[in-house]
């Protein structure tokens, strides 16, 4: 598509908890052994009065201190699971919170790791057909607000935060092909139970529901999905692997980005990491990946990256970009 990334900000909450609070609050866990296969040393924590809109709005008030690009805002997408509300939509008031025209369309798109590449292939279709000029697509999530203290599965390795990015027109195609998968048979391997309309139906006092991992089913579905996608999507593109500049999956883990090393032969020196500093950040951890690619000088101009998201749904979308300089 012809259509750029043009600038990416991220949020990451005041709160950091290390491998120690972990271990404080869980004395009988076996950290080493945790660590090994997350490779999470820190992860980012909202305060209770700090929602994913909060972090999004900050995120998008980053992008935003060039104060010109506002008004040409006609796009707001926000990808979350943990909205403000059932309903409205939490876009709307990030709409309003960003003082963005009222001739701006806004929603919410409910996904999770794999909603940054989904945003950018609705984004760039909008914007190739004419109906909008500049979207800014937000992703953010506080997964920590449905995490037990003792959950050994999901509490080591996800953590909140937020990414904006403002997607626009370009003279030349620099984002695509994509390729996209669903498999919703496995939807209860990653899920709040209790939570939405079907919750509501099942229980009569109001509680909080928390998050149920299958860690080793969404792994395996990670195994058999990611290499086929990557494969196709260089069919498509026609090119082959090792032309390929960088990579940046989905910062799931340590145990996952190191098999899918390994089951693809790729080059580790060209897979982009930073899971080990912030943790798994959902939707944002791909946008957040490659504001730091930019920021460690890991990419350039004219670099063609893979980006692949893949969990929660379950879900996996990637796509190819012709990287181009951003703010």
């Amino acid at each position: 598509m012809k259509v750029k990334i043009s600038a990416i900000s991220y949020h990451l909450p005041d709160k950091v908890e290390g491998v120690d609070v972990l271990q404080r609050d869980n004395p009988d866990w076996d950290m080493p052994r945790i660590l090994e296969k997350t490779g999470v040393h820190n992860r980012y924590i909202s305060s209770p009065d700090e929602t994913a809109v909060d972090l999004a709005f900050k995120a998008g008030e980053k992008l935003f201190e060039n104060a010109s690009i506002r008004n040409d805002v006609d796009l707001l997408i926000l990808v979350t699971q943990s909205p403000d509300y059932v309903l409205p939509s939490s876009a709307c008031i990030l709409q309003d919170r960003f003082c963005l025209l009222k001739n701006c369309m806004a929603f919410d798109v409910n996904l999770g790791c794999s909603g940054f590449v989904y945003s950018i292939s609705i984004a760039g279709g909008l914007i190739e057909s004419g109906v909008v000029s500049k979207c800014l697509i937000l992703c953010a999530d506080t997964y920590s607000k449905y995490i037990k203290k003792n959950d050994r599965t999901c509490r080591p390795v996800f953590s909140d935060g937020a990414a904006a990015i403002l997607l626009e027109k370009s003279n030349t195609d620099c984002i695509g092909p994509f390729e996209f998968g669903t498999d919703g048979s496995g939807y209860d391997r990653l899920i709040v139970k209790d939570s939405g309309a079907r919750g509501i139906s099942q229980k009569s006092n109001s509680h909080l529901s928390f998050i149920e991992m299958r860690g080793s089913d969404v792994f395996l579905f990670t195994m058999r999905v990611v290499p086929v996608s990557i494969n196709n999507l260089l069919k498509k593109a026609g090119i082959g692997i090792k032309d390929i500049d960088v990579f940046v999956f989905h910062q799931a883990s340590k145990f996952v980005i190191d098999n899918l090393i390994q089951n693809m032969s790729l080059d580790r020196g060209k897979v982009f990491i930073n899971y080990d500093s912030i943790g798994n950040t959902v939707s944002a951890s791909i946008p957040i990946a490659l504001k730091d690619a930019v920021l460690k000088r890991r990419l350039k101009e004219g670099d063609t990256i893979m980006i692949v998201g893949f969990g929660v749904g379950l879900s996996w979308g990637a796509a190819l970009m012709r990287w181009s300089t951003i703010s």
